[in-house]
Order: C-alpha cells, then structure tokens, then sequence
C-alpha cells in the first residue's frame, strides 16, 4: 500500500475510533456524575475502538479525571459538604483514595494487556449486575446516623479499598462508593453524592499520575474525550434524576454486549 494511502487510512480508523469513543464518553459522564457507573460505558468504548487495554486505562483516566473535577465542584459550590467534620473526613478519605489507588494503578501495569481483557469478561457482567439493579441509587432511605468514628471508618476503608480498584479497573467506583456510604455508613445521600465525587477524583488523579508516568495515556484522545465527559459530568450533575440509571440501561447493555463480542471473537 502506498504511503498516501496508509496515511488515509490511518486517519480514517482514528476518526472511527473518536466516533465510537467520545458520545460514549459524554454517555459515560452524564450517568456517573448522578449515581457512578460511567466507567460501564467508558472503559469498554475504548476497547471497542481498538485502544490497547494498558491505554485504555490510562487515557480512560484523564477523560475521566476532567469530568469528574466539574461534578465534584459543583456539589461543593452547592454546599453538599459543609462542616469542620465532613471537612476532615473529606480529606482523610481523599488520602486513602490516593494511595489506594496507587496502588492499584501499579499493579495493572504489572498484568499483561490479554489478562486485562480477559478480566472484563467476569468482572463486568458483576459490576453491571450490581449497578443495573440498583434501581434507587440516589433516593436511598438511611437508618439511624452512626457515630462519627464509625462514619470515619468505614468511610476511610471504602476509600482505600475502592480507590485501590479504581486504580487498578475502575467501572462501577462511584457506585460502589454510593452505595457503601449511604448504607454502611448511614450518610444522608447528598453528603455522600459529594463524599462519593471527592474520593472519586482523588483515585482517578493518583492512577493518572501513575499511568502517565509509565506513557501510557493517549493525550489526543483522551483530552478530546474529555472534553465530553465534562459536558456530560456537568449536565449530569446539575440534574435530579432520580431514574438516571434506567434511562442509560440499554445503552450500558449494549456496549457490554459489544466488547464481549470483540474480546471473544479477538477483531
């Protein structure tokens, strides 16, 4: 094939690949800045248009880490964390998401690009499970408050163990953050939609950090993606959608229906 030729063909299979990405990405944003599970959608776009599991992750990460700093500001321009306690929470579980996540970032990197793939098979069909049935994330009823020190421990330890998969996988955090906080930790669900968006950015920061200095981010890509994945954070967030999740729940079904197909049948 001549040079022309390779070049235009090239550019073709990006622009593809950009096609399929970014309204998944904007797709992805909107849903996890209401209740988490964005990364349902992001993770596997990227599979999908033929980034390699390493980039995926990392460039995954940067789309996702810019989206995710316009949700959390906006729930804390709007008050949803006030206090000198929720403060002190905030950043100690920040903390702990930041080496969490850290840590699982590094051990991804350690897996080979097959073995990630591989893992997407059982691992998201349980992610999506508990995700897609919580048809209430958002408008969870609390029971009794818990004491604070049990609030800050159970807080910290999510924090550290669900940063520690963010970093490593990611799809489901935000939801798993959610529900954790809202159930264990009996937090009333603004707090902890808040709690949830810090912690989030936190893990999403330190794994970028760790990805990018092992080079493997696609800066095109995923500053492009984004760039959706704010818009859709930001409309997201600016919402009360208390059915969020159903709305998205073919879409999600879809593109799970779509990477298994790609991973299984190796195109």
């Amino acid at each position: 094939m001549k040079p022309g030729k390779e070049q235009e063909k090239t550019r073709i299979i990006r622009m593809i690949s950009y096609l399929i990405v970014c309204p998944l990405v904007f797709l992805a944003g909107f849903v996890d800045a209401i209740a988490g599970g964005g990364g349902l959608i992001s993770l596997p776009a990227y599979i999908i248009a033929g980034v390699p599991a390493h980039f995926a992750l990392g460039t995954n990460k940067l789309a996702s880490a810019m989206g995710t700093s316009v949700s959390t500001g906006r729930y804390l321009k709007n008050g949803y964390l006030k206090g000198r306690r929720t403060v002190q929470l905030a950043v100690c579980a920040c903390a702990a998401s930041l080496i969490g996540s850290s840590i699982g970032s590094s051990l991804s990197l350690l897996v080979s690009e097959q073995v990630l793939k591989n893992l997407m098979i059982p691992v998201l069909p349980v992610v999506a499970f508990y995700v897609l049935r919580n048809k209430s994330l958002g408008s969870v009823k609390q029971g009794e408050p818990l004491p604070e020190p049990a609030v800050f421990a159970i807080a910290l330890l999510a924090a550290f163990l669900i940063g520690g998969y963010d970093g490593f996988y990611g799809p489901g955090t935000g939801t798993f953050l959610l529900l954790i906080l809202t159930g264990a930790a009996r937090m009333d669900v603004r707090r902890a939609s808040a709690l949830t968006k810090v912690i989030n950015l936190s893990s999403n920061v330190a794994a970028l950090a760790t990805f990018l200095v092992n080079g493997t981010v696609y800066f095109g890509m995923g500053l492009t993606a984004g760039a959706f994945c704010i818009a859709g954070h930001y409309l997201g967030s600016g919402l009360v959608v208390h059915n969020g999740q159903r709305i998205v729940r073919p879409v999600i079904l879809a593109v799970l229906a779509i990477l298994f197909i790609k991973i299984i049948t190796g195109t």
